[in-house]
């Protein structure tokens, strides 16, 4: 049994060396495009070199979980591939010990890495893509998120429990010209706010110049309130309660990958309830708990195309079919993730069947080759 479990930390321990050396070489290839895109960028902007390359240092945690499946794929063809030059995995046969003994340990390995990169990379990539993507908003494109929403209307769905317990409120308006350097709160100007019952019957409207978001409540300013009967109340100020927040406001409009995986089911159940759609941030988040069984998955396929006996020639042929099977996973991982943000399939199918499909052909495969 010792030897067993020594061989098979052996295996382990070279596949992980070699998917974390491919690992850091993809990251570092990408990110070096991605950062000569950012200085073509900024040759029209005022823009120093400084800036463009604090923008794409704080964008390479999120490229790093980009391409973790394929580093794995690449990483265990390279790593299998030099066990078998070596005719360690023919001793290894020779000796009593199946494939399914010592691929035990690279699928460990490749389990550990998808949970470290969702429970532990996925909150550090959203925090510094995030601000990435405000310097490249601020410096390179000169926008400022939703108030660029040039002449259209901000919608809001809200709880509003004052007057129904099952009570909504739908607020309508434009949002007002906010600057980050000034301090100055989110508000919105020409605000409609619609309240209706739970049951769908109209319960008033309010009309406002001005509604500011505070803490815990939107402030109204000179609000007047129409009531069923259409009668309207002296002008006055009121206080919405609203479970909003500037940030989750600004959020809802963000990519998803700005979110850790940690705070994306209560951004979910707070985005809807506040009446935006949450189908992207869905799909990120089950991506993101599918990324493990995805790593096992390219683990996989990269021993049943790299252990083939060099004496037996076409080794070539297989390395090549196993790079372009990790190509075609992530195609359709691509196409999925299409069809789930429109909607055509239900996000969970999305997320999770590039993952299931690969670990399914990659099992066939070892079985075809180990016990076929």
């Amino acid at each position: 049994m010792t030897f067993p479990l020594t061989f098979g930390a052996y295996v382990a321990r070279r596949f992980a060396v070699m998917c974390l050396i491919m690992l850091a070489a993809l990251t570092g290839l990408v990110a070096l495009f991605d950062f000569i895109e950012l200085l073509r960028r900024a040759a029209t902007r005022e823009a120093g070199f400084g800036i463009v390359a604090t923008i794409a240092a704080l964008r390479v945690p999120f490229v790093a979980m980009q391409v973790l499946p394929f580093a794995i794929l690449l990483g265990g063809i390279l790593a299998f591939w030099r066990l078998a030059r070596g005719s360690e995995l023919v001793v290894a046969r020779s000796a009593g010990i199946s494939a399914w003994g010592f691929l035990l340990g690279p699928v460990l390995v490749a389990t550990m890495l998808g949970a470290g990169a969702t429970a532990g990379l996925s909150p550090l990539s959203a925090m510094l893509l995030a601000r990435a993507e405000r310097l490249d908003a601020a410096v390179l494109r000169n926008t400022a998120g939703i108030t660029t929403l040039a002449g259209g209307r901000l919608w809001l769905r809200q709880a509003d429990r004052e007057l129904d317990p099952q009570g909504v409120a739908i607020l309508s308006g434009r949002p007002a010209a906010r600057s980050p350097a000034s301090g100055m709160a989110f508000a919105l100007e020409e605000v409609s706010v619609w309240r209706i019952s739970g049951a769908d019957r109209f319960l008033g409207r309010v009309e406002a110049p001005r509604a500011t978001l505070a803490s815990g409540a939107w402030v109204l300013e000179s609000a007047i309130s129409f009531g069923p009967d259409r009668q309207a109340s002296p002008a006055h100020e009121l206080r919405l309660p609203t479970e909003l927040t500037p940030d989750r406001i600004e959020d809802s409009f963000a990519s998803p990958d700005t979110l850790s995986f940690w705070v994306l089911p209560d951004f979910i159940s707070v985005l809807e309830d506040s009446g935006f759609s949450a189908v992207r941030h869905r799909l990120q988040f089950h991506s993101l708990l599918a990324l493990p069984m995805l790593a096992v998955a390219m683990a996989l396929l990269s021993a049943g195309f790299s252990m083939r006996e060099a004496r037996k020639g076409g080794v070539a042929q297989m390395l090549g079919a196993g790079v372009a099977a990790g190509f075609a996973l992530f195609l359709l991982d691509r196409v999925t993730g299409e069809f789930g943000e429109t909607g055509t399939l239900p996000v969970v199918l999305a997320a999770w069947a590039p993952a299931a499909a690969g670990l399914m052909c990659a099992v066939a495969l070892l079985l075809h080759l180990e016990d076929g």
